[in-house]
């Protein structure tokens, strides 16, 4: 009897210094700043340098090229190990041609498709954070091809990595407590197309998405910008939540400390970039957004726009601060408020 309870002293012992261990390294350990870490300017590079390859002869919407980038999407996902948003094997959400074609007037298109892979929440997977950046480009014009290295080559990419990070964070028991949306959408260059279609045929209701993080070009740096590259343009925070806004604010802060430039953020700027990538059809919708972006550059939609002119060492750190928003929105106790909301 005696050394039965000898034992159970032992395992008590054990396991409750086991637990103290635990709850002091949950407690001393920045988990934002660790799965951040993993986010690399080398793997953005190598990426990269496949994605706005020739080999993806511009990735235009429908055709072979833009097939190649969806595979390579998928592929990344499946050996991450990270699961489709739609269930099984099937990551591709298909944009019909006869949609497409009713919605657009720069030509006739070929069926497409968005991208979708999906981290589920530990606690509230029913709320859903989307990650959003459009897979397509211009395609080959007058035999010319246009790899879009920055548009939207450096913002899809930026995706991947930050769902690798989400990814070692659920490995490590460390998962976030909403739900993330890795959203890769078609035929932006083409009206917006791909992002009007996911939300007027949500895969998860709107009423449950949190918000959106929309990245479009963050790799290379504006004729504004070249004395001092440590900068992003953010446009739409404060536009439906201050807490958005603020959370933004506090997560450069703590971690990046990149100069956040609100030039496009006013409403009377006459480039009226708010209106014009793939946020603003959540927006729509009085879903809050942000939508991260470098800015225009001299290679802007031009056959010029190539993966060796990306600044990689600026679009990680740009990449990690989309991360530190997406894991704070993604992990706080209570949802975005949304205080700013309008009339659909």
């Amino acid at each position: 009897m005696k050394n039965i309870l000898y034992t159970f002293g032992l395992f008590f012992f054990i396991a409750c210094s086991s637990s103290q261990n635990t709850s002091k390294e949950d407690v001393n350990t920045d988990y934002a700043a660790k799965y951040a870490a993993t986010i690399t300017a080398e793997d953005l590079k190598t990426n990269l340098y496949i994605f706005a390859s020739d080999e993806f002869e511009g990735r235009n919407t429908g055709e072979p090229g833009q097939k190649k980038a969806i595979e390579f999407l998928k592929n990344f996902y499946v050996a991450k190990g990270i699961s489709s948003g739609l269930g099984g094997d099937n990551y591709y959400q298909k944009v019909p041609a006869d949609w497409i074609n009713k919605n657009t007037r720069r030509g006739k298109y070929k069926d497409s498709e968005n991208v979708l892979a999906f981290i589920k929440g530990t606690e509230k997977p029913d709320e859903i954070v989307v990650i959003s950046a459009h897979l397509d480009h211009e395609g080959i014009k007058n035999g010319q091809i246009y790899n879009g290295a920055d548009d939207d080559g450096s913002g899809s990419m930026a995706i991947l990595e930050i769902a690798k990070a989400f990814q070692t964070a659920v490995k490590a028991g460390k998962g976030p407590k909403r739900s993330i949306l890795f959203l890769h959408v078609t035929g932006e260059e083409k009206g917006l197309l791909g992002s009007k279609y996911y939300t007027e045929n949500p895969i998860f209701p709107l009423a449950n998405t949190v918000c959106d993080l929309n990245i479009d070009m963050i790799g290379r740096v504006d004729d504004l910008h070249k004395t001092d590259s440590n900068y992003v343009y953010l446009i739409g925070a404060d536009k439906l939540s201050t807490e958005l806004h603020q959370i933004s604010e506090n997560a450069n802060t703590k971690y990046t400390n990149i100069n956040l430039d609100y030039t496009y953020n006013d409403e009377n700027d006459p480039n009226r970039f708010y209106y014009r990538s793939d946020h603003y059809n959540f927006a729509k919708h009085n879903i809050p957004v942000i939508f991260y972006f470098n800015g225009t550059h001299e290679d802007y939609h031009k056959p010029t726009d190539t993966p060796d002119k990306i600044e990689y060492d600026l679009l990680a750190k740009r990449t990690r601060l989309v991360f530190y928003t997406a894991w704070e929105v993604a992990n706080r106790n209570t949802r975005l408020v949304v205080d700013k909301a309008t009339k659909e």
